[in-house]
């Protein structure tokens, strides 16, 4: 049996963090500049039921029933088998790579559970729909992020621009005018379970202000679809600004991610703001490929230890 590989994209918010796990819509895209892969390898000459789990990007090289209970990696796989009622699968290695930060907001954990769903189950002669793909990757992101939204593996299983409300049919975007974004990394990893859990404490002790706040979230991410939507760049760039405001105010911005913002637009962005969890992790900001190259070298200037520019639009 030939090997058999898979691969997954990162991913991005460009509105809704946060207010989207609680009922708000929020807007995501796939970056496909990144990717996570999941190969698999037959192993003949080993007992049936070994699994060996290969991830040199966490220094990882262990079976799969050394690995605990609640180990990402060894969720995917097991979810899997469940799903198929294998007990004894044939003996092979799994090898996890990705180009895609750890815990900087672009979807790594959500990327390398669709890649190995993906790449196993496809192995074991049962390649999963695209649906049930997100429905298992969702289950392992619980162990990342203890109350998801599901933004993230939807937005990955199925790679393209998305409109999300938890509870509600997916809904993908028709992006006519292209639009670029620069993606600034802070170099500091994003807690994302400890701010996804410092927001709700702060929602049940604060739940007046915190609702206003997912309501006007929630209220940026509709006009944010009409903006994505019907090309309209300074409308969108308006809206980032607003949300960033909005996700500053919840508490989960940083010195490091108000200093890029505020360098990108500084520097010509048309608008800017954190993506993801916030406290570290990423920025984006709205660019025309004529402010492109001053607003990477602004944000590069103040901190940032990496850059990627993706063009949302018909490609993705």
């Amino acid at each position: 049996m030939p090997a058999i590989y898979a691969s997954a994209p990162g991913k991005i918010i460009i509105f809704g963090e946060h207010a989207v796990v609680y009922g708000r819509p929020a807007i995501a895209i796939p970056v496909t500049q990144v990717n996570a892969k999941a190969v698999i390898t037959p192993n003949p000459l080993s007992p049936p039921g070994k699994i060996r789990v290969v991830a040199p990007d966490i220094a990882l090289m262990a079976d799969l029933d050394q690995l605990p209970a609640g180990h990402p990696l060894a969720t995917s796989i097991r979810c899997v088998l469940a799903s198929l009622k294998i007990s004894r699968p044939p003996s092979l290695t799994l090898r996890v790579t990705s180009t895609i930060p750890l815990a900087a907001g672009l979807g790594s954990g959500a990327a390398v559970s669709v890649a190995i769903i993906r790449a196993l189950s496809a192995f074991l002669g049962h390649p999963f729909p695209d649906d049930q793909v997100s429905e298992l990757s969702f289950q392992v992101e619980k162990i990342h992020h203890g109350t998801p939204s599901g933004i993230d593996n939807s937005v990955i299983t199925y790679g393209k621009p998305v409109f999300f409300a938890r509870g509600k049919p997916i809904e993908f975007l028709e992006v006519t005018h292209p639009f670029m974004l620069v993606i600034g990394d802070t170099g500091v990893r994003s807690p994302t379970v400890e701010v996804v859990a410092d927001v709700r404490q702060r929602w049940l002790t604060e739940s007046n202000l915190m609702e206003r706040l997912f309501d006007a979230a929630g209220a940026v991410a509709l006009e944010g679809r009409q903006a994505v939507e019907g090309g309209d760049y300074p409308l969108l760039g308006q809206l980032m600004n607003r949300n960033h405001a909005i996700l500053q105010e919840m508490n989960v911005s940083s010195l490091d991610l108000d200093r890029l913002v505020e360098a990108s637009l500084v520097a010509g962005a048309v608008g800017a703001k954190l993506s993801g969890g916030g406290r570290g992790g990423n920025m984006i900001a709205l660019v025309t490929p004529e402010s492109s190259a001053k607003v990477i070298d602004a944000i590069q200037a103040n901190g940032a230890v990496r850059t990627i520019v993706t063009t949302v639009g018909p490609r993705n």
